[in-house]
């Protein structure tokens, strides 16, 4: 019936129906291929397709990041032609080549692949996009490589020729090396660069998965130069150096928008550069990926499902709060709702939401803007941080008179938000009467899925855990997939506090407040230990992390 025999092929494995195969088959008419028309039309996963590429024609299947890459791999292959032919060279092992490969149909990339070695070949089977990531990863680390060794050459150089005019010659390796680190982080999952200046050197640090990864140091003769270019690029006063400032730099780096947001700090060896990194236009998440369990989707349903009143997410600097505010406004954001919200900044643009960032040089605080929300016709209104009376006044009176409000606080659990309204001065009736539900939120480390061990636990971890009895947990071990770490990706525990009348009446009564977070677990409140607990035996994360959450 089908002439293709990878059609076949996914039939045969249950990945598509047979209405999905005529599909697929008409699409491939066109001279589209089997695997890439499945996982555009949604049928199957990318890697669903990957298996069945390497089942049928007998090849090996690995994510490219388990995969431990020779240093110089692309030492004979230009990024060019790896890119234009989708291959990579990953080791060379007596006499055989090792190569990854994203369609073992692609002749024309083979060919290039021979046209490099006439020995023996294994091929590898990876997704297309993580082997198109890898190699621009090495691109980029080659290029900061090189670019600091420019940098190091030419600060000793100098120095032996006493050359007069150092500041001239380092301004072209200045803004390679800039350009090199932020293409870098990127590709390297990273979230801020840190770069430090010492005595004698500078020091680079990505922080990737919550930790900071020394990267590079260079010499700190060369830095006047590097704080120049971020400064030009952030628009900060290059000429300012005794005060702190922000700046903020628009690129686009694989065809994707990015922002970064700049901030310099006086240090006693120089200014100190921070750049968080924000995909402004790739916000895609939901609520599964945000860490939240059916259960607690059950409970955040409900939350999300009122008309009117307060919604507060509740942690420290850096714990995802903004992130889960933006997938609850992307849930709720419908034709016939009207939502503003108020940041500072705004890290996420989200269509058909009006977003409104603070300017403290213009007078427009998170007070005066709300103000002006209000008359804005709001249905749901979003306040990037309550941090005064004033804020927090403003942000109760419009949750009970009849708009749906979210906001964050800085406070350690779910319950200690209600004292915080309380101490800004808000009245206990009126925070009873506003808030609808409180979601304190923390984010762990996700053990690495490649390598990650088992063990039973010992009583020491029974006793951390509330075990009667040994069970199997998993501990962090490091392969290539996770950098030698044993951990990749982060997720969020949760505590969720859902105001029901009995906690409504609590805190009406003072003298129930002191008590406030038994009487939450009393009414079903899952305490954030316990829910950390559950991931440790879940296998999502390890004791440690457990450790390491609640001994801040």
């Amino acid at each position: 019936m089908y002439k293709n025999e990878i059609i076949k092929e996914f039939l045969t494995k249950g990945l598509l129906t047979r209405e999905q195969a005529d599909t697929v088959a008409a699409q491939c008419a066109n001279g589209e291929k089997p695997a890439e028309v499945a996982v555009r039309l949604e049928y199957c996963s990318a890697e669903d397709a990957l298996k069945v590429m390497g089942d049928y024609y007998g090849l090996p299947v690995s994510h490219i990041d388990a995969l431990e890459i020779e240093s110089g791999a692309m030492e004979n292959v230009s990024r060019y032609t790896a890119l234009q032919n989708m291959f990579l060279p990953i080791s060379f092992t007596d006499g055989v080549l090792t190569v990854a490969i994203s369609d073992p149909t692609d002749f024309v990339a083979l060919s290039a692949v021979k046209s490099l070695y006439s020995g023996k070949i294994d091929f590898i089977l990876v997704d297309k996009d993580q082997l198109t990531a890898k190699i621009q990863s090495l691109a980029a680390t080659s290029s900061t490589t090189s670019v600091l060794r420019d940098i190091n050459e030419t600060v000793a150089s100098n120095e032996e020729e006493g050359s007069a005019d150092a500041e001239e010659i380092q301004n072209a390796p200045a803004v390679k090396l800039v350009d090199s680190l932020l293409n870098e982080a990127i590709l390297f999952r990273a979230s801020d660069i840190h770069i430090e200046p010492f005595e004698k050197s500078v020091r680079v640090r990505y922080r990737i998965d919550g930790s900071l990864n020394d990267r590079a140091k260079f010499s700190v003769e060369s830095y006047p130069a590097i704080c120049a270019r971020l400064k030009i690029l952030s628009g900060i006063n290059i000429a300012e150096r005794r005060l702190p400032q922000d700046g903020r730099i628009n690129m686009t780096i694989q065809d994707t928008d990015y922002d970064f947001r700049v901030s310099t700090l006086p240090t006693v060896y120089g200014e100190k550069f921070v750049i968080r990194i924000l995909d402004k236009s790739a916000f895609n998440f939901n609520r599964t990926e945000l860490g939240f369990t059916e259960q607690e989707n059950v409970v955040v349903d409900r939350i999300l499902a009122h008309p009117h009143g307060i919604v507060l997410l509740t942690g420290p600097t850096g714990c995802g709060k903004s992130t889960t505010l933006y997938s609850f406004l992307k849930e709720l954001n419908k034709d016939d709702v009207n939502i503003v919200t108020v940041e500072d900044p705004v890290e996420y643009t989200l269509h058909g939401i009006n977003q409104t960032q603070v300017n403290t040089k213009a007078n427009l605080t998170f007070a005066a803007a709300l103000r002006s929300i209000l008359r804005q016709d709001p249905n749901i209104i979003m306040i990037g941080e309550i941090r005064d009376e004033e804020t927090a006044q403003i942000a109760i009176r419009a949750a009970i008179t009849g708009h749906l409000v979210f906001s964050t606080l800085h406070t350690n659990d779910a319950p200690g938000s209600i004292n915080r309204l309380i101490d800004m001065g808000i009245e206990p009736y009126l925070v009873a009467d506003a808030v609808v539900g409180v979601i304190t939120q923390r984010l762990v480390k996700r053990l690495c899925p490649q390598c990650k061990r088992a063990a039973f636990t010992t009583p020491a971890e029974m006793a951390m855990l509330g075990l009667s009895a040994p069970a199997e947990i998993y501990h962090p071990n490091g392969c290539p997939f996770c950098n030698n770490t044993g951990y990749r990706g982060r997720t969020a525990v949760h505590e969720i506090m859902y105001m029901n009348d009995k906690l409504r009446n609590s805190i009406n009564d003072k003298s129930y407040l002191e008590n406030l977070h038994e009487l939450a677990i009393e009414n079903g409140m899952v305490p954030l230990y316990k829910a950390c607990c559950e991931l440790v035996l879940d296998g999502v994360t390890s004791i440690t992390e457990l450790m390491a959450l609640f001994n801040e």
